[in-house]
């Protein structure tokens, strides 16, 4: 079983002053550049212990490596860092940090946990990722950080590798002035909520809108399938107004 890093990495350590709340900063989710070529720390990528660093490619391929989780998932334009520690999803690691670094994000239908050394059902929305760090630890583990890039929907799956691997076809998220307009216009809402569902955490002013919805909606604790729901609306906006509903309903407020 591979389990995500319990905080993320640039998240401030909780305030131990006695008495005070402790304080968290929303993690900024990191921009990843699109470059033909992928980059990395020079001889960092057979080096056990040292992190290397990379950007995604300018085409996506139409097949990728899958990670499946229970209850974790990626957004686009939002981080993850993750533990990697299952034998079959180090070799995947290890594959795609030799190649174009991508892995896609996908959620494990329920009730079929007693199948995960298998290949058990996904739901076929995810988002594919870039290894923009990775770790590989004396032991063969690994610990990396994937940056979301876009959306994807299964279309079918290659049994050539012992980690699962899929053929894709991508999901853009497309945004129009007006949709810009209409999301600046939600922020100041949005940002409200956040006390109520992500208690301690505080908004950064410089945080771009579509990044403020997609770490929020990656963030927040709610059902995994409630998550999908927001992975799946057509766009930030859509995804912002679903956010903002869900977090109403969560904190019993009227509107």
């Amino acid at each position: 079983m591979t389990t995500p890093t319990g905080s993320p990495p640039q998240s401030q350590p909780p305030d131990q002053s006695a008495g005070r709340r402790p304080r968290m900063t929303l993690l900024s989710p990191l921009h990843v550049l699109a470059v033909a070529a992928m980059v990395c720390v020079p001889g960092a990528a057979s080096a056990q212990g040292q992190t290397t660093r990379g950007f995604a490619p300018t085409v996506l391929p139409a097949t990728i490596p899958i990670f499946p989780l229970q209850d974790i998932m990626l957004f686009p334009r939002a981080t993850r860092p993750l533990h990697i520690f299952e034998q079959r999803y180090r070799d995947m690691v290890a594959d795609a940090l030799e190649g174009d670094r991508l892995i896609g994000m996908v959620l494990l239908e329920p009730g079929n946990e007693a199948d995960y050394e298998g290949r058990p059902p996904v739901y076929p929305v995810g988002t594919v990722g870039v290894i923009a760090e990775s770790e590989e630890l004396p032991d063969g583990r690994y610990n990396i950080v994937l940056g979301g890039l876009s959306k994807f929907r299964i279309t079918g799956e290659d049994d050539s590798r012992s980690y699962r691997l899929a053929h894709i076809e991508l999901i853009p998220e497309a945004m129009t002035p007006s949709d810009q307009t209409m999301l600046g216009d939600l922020r100041e809402e949005l940002a409200g909520l956040v006390p109520i569902g992500l208690p301690g955490i505080q908004v950064p002013a410089e945080l771009a809108d579509e990044d403020l919805v997609n770490g929020i909606a990656q963030l927040i604790e709610v059902d995994p399938l409630d998550r999908l729901g927001l992975l799946e609306q057509p766009g930030s906006l859509a995804r912002a107004q679903a956010l903002i509903d869900l977090m109403y309903i969560r904190a019993a407020l009227p509107r």
